[in-house]
């Protein structure tokens, strides 16, 4: 969804009504998981998706269904190989998506929580999928405040309390309550999705491959932050727009910066005097990911620094040194693609290795947070 807000902000703001599509329940091995969507526009226009392709077609049309008769629909779409004309997916899995309408005359909170999405400010969008309340009725909740309703009082109160429990996780859930928010399991199926800030990409090191690596960290989701002590190199001009350079020492901008588990690091200076202060408060903050360019030789002769800094073996060994998967990878744009090949495979637990080289489900089961 995030990635598709700023069309869905400009048709929203036409005044005109778009058809949303959202997955909000997979089984096996779906290609996309809980949140995927996608959005269908003025003029037939289409953006995102939910299956990879698969079944695409088939919400198009449903869709503009549902945009000429304002109501949502729910539709799963299962396996399908034996009829080449089917609409189902060939994976062998299973997804649910909601579609529904949304304009300004009748989700009025959709334009506040995209733009707390926009902002990076944490917000919940809870939309009715099914039972006895208004499919497609939405509510916006954000740590303070409430916009919208799902139709009743008690179930509004709620699915706000546990729409906040979700957000503190970064959770998307689909949940069951009774008509007046009691917790049931046959009554109100409503999908609670968090938009909690992204995570955040910290590249040290304003060199040639900085910004290759800034620019698939965007791609990826991350707010990107590239940080170098030497103003000549600290340039922005030098980076895409949207990436944030900070001129400073790196350990000293890392050590007053916010870091959590979400948090990746890229260490590209491969410098002692600039890395072994670095690294030295990087091993010691809770971050997802901390990897550092260099030769092996680099590598050993950073340990021994570290080491003599008092930096502990169980510390050093969170270290991704040298940075990277071996691709072989020769250009700036290429390192950067072995760099987040490694991030991605971390985050998701995958081998690195060729699919063709494993068994089992391609796609894993997803992560909570978006």
């Amino acid at each position: 969804m995030r990635e598709i807000l700023p069309v869905l902000t400009d048709w929203y703001a036409s005044g005109g009504a778009f058809g949303l599509a959202t997955v909000v329940a997979v089984s096996r091995s779906a290609p996309l998981g809980p949140g995927a969507a996608m959005a269908v526009g003025p003029g037939d226009q289409v953006v995102g998706g939910v299956s990879g392709g698969c079944v695409e077609g088939a919400v198009f049309e449903l869709a503009k269904e549902v945009v000429e008769s304002g109501q949502a629909r729910l539709q799963t779409f299962g396996y399908s190989d034996e009829d080449a004309f089917a609409v189902g997916l060939t994976c062998g899995g299973e997804i649910t998506v909601l579609v529904r309408a949304v304009s300004a005359a009748t989700d009025p909170a959709f334009g506040q929580a995209a733009a707390s999405v926009e902002e990076h400010r944490p917000v919940v969008v809870a939309t009715v999928v099914d039972g006895q309340a208004r499919r497609g009725a939405s509510l916006a909740v954000w740590p303070d405040a409430v916009a919208g309703s799902l139709g009743a009082e008690g179930l509004d109160v709620a699915v706000t309390a546990d729409a906040r429990g979700e957000l503190a996780q970064g959770a998307t859930v689909l949940r069951h309550y009774g008509p007046h928010g009691e917790r049931r399991e046959d009554d109100v199926a409503v999908f609670l999705q968090s938009f909690a800030p992204p995570p955040r990409m910290l590249v040290f090191g304003a060199i040639d491959f900085a910004a290759a690596v800034a620019r698939i960290g965007a791609f990826l989701g991350y707010r990107v932050t590239v940080c170098d002590a030497r103003p000549v190199f600290a340039d922005a001009r030098r980076f895409p727009d949207g990436v944030e350079v900070v001129t400073d020492w790196p350990h000293r901008y890392l050590r007053d910066t916010d870091v959590d588990e979400r948090t990746v690091m890229c260490v590209l200076t491969h410098d002692p005097k600039f890395d072994v202060p670095l690294l030295e408060v990087a091993l010691r903050t809770p971050a997802a990911y901390i990897g550092a360019m260099g030769s092996r030789r680099t590598h050993e002769d950073r340990l021994a620094r570290l080491r003599e800094r008092g930096v502990e073996a169980a510390e050093t060994a969170r270290l991704r040194s040298p940075i990277g998967l071996d691709l072989g990878a020769r250009t700036p744009e290429e390192v950067a693609v072995s760099i987040a090949a490694e991030i991605v495979a971390l985050r998701w637990g995958g081998s690195g290795s060729p699919l063709g080289d494993t068994a089992g489900a391609i796609h894993p089961s997803r992560l909570k947070s978006l």
